[in-house]
């Protein structure tokens, strides 16, 4: 079963709070933990050739370790979003919105 947005950011602060961990959760230290898993993520396929970046999830090591840096990323995005007040998904819809005036699709023929 897949968990809201909502969800994931209520059992994050949860979790959090029961480790009293809130007085860390700044946006600048969410920040910064937030681009070191995108690091970590991206150590991943740091030396691999497009070809074996493409194959990774066919491992399962190397699969289990995109998936533990795929939630990190996430988890630290959707702490950082709770914090301020900023809701992903609408945030997400509206750069998409501005990006498809900024960024016309080609005509078509």
């Amino acid at each position: 079963m897949s968990s809201t947005i909502t969800e994931l950011a209520l059992r994050l602060r949860d979790f959090a709070a029961a480790r009293q961990w809130q007085p860390f959760h700044t946006p600048k230290n969410l920040a910064a933990a937030l681009s070191v898993e995108a690091g970590e993520l991206l150590e991943i396929f740091q030396w691999l050739t497009p070809e074996q970046a493409a194959a990774v999830m066919d491992d399962p090591k190397s699969a289990h370790r995109v998936r533990d840096e795929v939630a990190d990323v996430l988890a630290y995005l959707v702490q950082f979003c709770a914090v301020l007040g900023v809701d992903p998904l609408v945030a997400l819809a509206e750069k998409i919105d501005r990006n498809e005036l900024r960024f016309p699709a080609a005509p078509a023929g």
